[in-house]
């Protein structure tokens, strides 16, 4: 009489276990999926932080090449160096010049000693109005030149 009760629970189970196998199973595709999917968008998030590096650390790479061409320059016997603007007007945008190059690469250099006055560290005395030479050196370059993906613009001030 025993045995008979313990089929009778047996049978009443029958195919339970294939259900929630069958759940468990679509609840692991869509786990791995969802991980499918954020594993591509990090793969995309490194390479365009690649890009964006390699562009920054090209346009740094340019900007220190102008300022050794400006320090080298001032240093010569010729003691000057011609930039790209030598005076104060008009005002120069460094966002609104880089979109205006069709190259994804450029400098920009801009003579600013003149810009401003100069003023005495000791009070009372009279101000010097040579500040000597301070350069605003603009750069703009790109991760590639050949398919450029990401650009940088720098705008650095240079004193030699």
């Amino acid at each position: 009489m025993y045995r008979l009760v313990e089929l009778r629970i047996g049978r009443k189970q029958r195919g339970a276990v294939l259900y929630i196998a069958l759940i468990i199973l679509i609840l692991l595709a869509l786990i791995g999926i969802v991980g499918m999917r954020v594993t591509g968008l990090q793969e995309r998030m490194s390479a365009n932080y690649m890009r964006v590096n390699q562009a920054f650390q090209a346009a740094e790479m340019d900007a220190r090449q102008v300022e050794a061409g400006i320090d080298a320059a001032v240093n010569s016997s010729v003691g000057t160096y011609a930039a790209d603007q030598e005076v104060c007007a008009p005002v120069f945008d460094p966002l609104t010049w880089a979109e205006s190059l069709d190259s994804a690469q450029g400098s920009y250099t801009r003579r600013i000693d003149k810009c401003f006055a100069a003023s005495s560290l000791k009070l009372g005395e009279k101000q010097s109005e040579q500040t000597g030479n301070i350069y605003e050196i603009t750069v703009l370059s790109s991760d590639s030149a050949g398919n450029p993906s990401a650009n940088a613009v720098i705008d650095t001030i240079f004193i030699p």
